[in-house]
């Protein structure tokens, strides 16, 4: 729902409580104040500023994977290791609706939540949270519609750690607004092997721009370009011998951009093991 304004008040009423809470800060800080104060503020400033410029979703949240997010490792994208994978613990698992059978892998969404709905009493206001899709939130047909993550329900199951900067651990569900965005990434695109002599098992990761994969190729020493398909998750596959042989990737973003990354794998690899790359995705 885009905000709008009129005058100096905006009618979606978490962009005039996050405009009060910045005055509020900027009108009452000391000095000795100042540093964590102006921290506040930026984070606050960067929240007014996506609700004034985007359209928001509505949906709801959840947390798991325990205080420190260590039971977010692993999950349905394939990522293992989320450290190691590049998303770290600001991670969330995405509803059937959401996750698209594995098509949103490594996409990024922020996340604020809606004071203005039912149970928004438990939010933290001011608070925005960018998360990585990292995981399925499956439905629980035990319950009614399939409960939180059933069909039709975009909900986020958050890491708590990422979770509890926009909500109070004692409601354990919260009405959220959310919006994709880009991602940013720290270092280059990450391929992880698995398979056997004539298959090929590729999970790509860490992602920037669209953060997710809509195409990807590979390409041995002996071969041509190979088109690969994806398997489940973030793992893409490519029914070939290409052991052996020093590999070159191309991948499609789902945000259109094309890269080659060429021999970055060499010809003594093995199956687990996992090649940085210096090359990454705009969008």
């Amino acid at each position: 729902m885009a905000s709008q304004t009129h005058g100096i008040i905006p009618q979606h009423p978490l962009l005039f409580y996050l405009l009060l809470t910045l005055q509020t800060l900027l009108t009452s800080i000391s000095s000795m104040q100042m540093a964590n104060s102006l921290m506040l503020c930026t984070v606050v400033a960067a929240c007014l500023v996506a609700l004034a410029a985007a359209d928001w979703s509505q949906g709801t949240s959840t947390f798991y994977g325990g205080v420190d997010g260590s039971g977010t490792m692993g999950g349905a994208c394939g990522y293992d290791n989320l450290y190691n994978a590049g998303y770290g613990v600001l991670n969330a698992a995405l509803s059937q609706t959401l996750f698209n059978d594995g098509a949103s892998c490594g996409q990024c969404y922020l996340i604020t939540c809606d004071t203005s709905r039912p149970g928004g009493e438990y939010c933290k206001p001011g608070n925005c949270i960018t998360v990585s899709a990292t995981n399925l939130c499956p439905a629980n047909y035990a319950l009614p519609n399939g409960g939180w993550c059933g069909p039709g329900r975009p909900h986020f199951d958050m890491s708590q750690p990422a979770w509890e900067h926009i909500g109070v651990f004692q409601a354990g569900i919260v009405p959220v607004l959310y919006q994709r965005v880009q991602c940013s990434r720290t270092g280059g695109v990450r391929f992880s092997f698995a398979g056997s002599n004539y298959f090929l098992l590729v999970n790509i990761q860490n992602l920037g721009g669209s953060g997710s994969v809509g195409a990807a190729w590979v390409k041995g020493d002996n071969t041509g370009w190979i088109q690969m398909s994806r398997n489940w998750g973030a793992n893409w596959q490519a029914l070939a011998g290409l052991v052996g042989q020093g590999l070159s990737f191309a991948v499609t973003s789902t945000g259109g951009q094309y890269i080659q990354f060429l021999n970055v794998v060499p010809a003594w690899w093995q199956f687990g093991m996992a090649f940085s790359t210096n090359q990454n995705f705009v969008y």
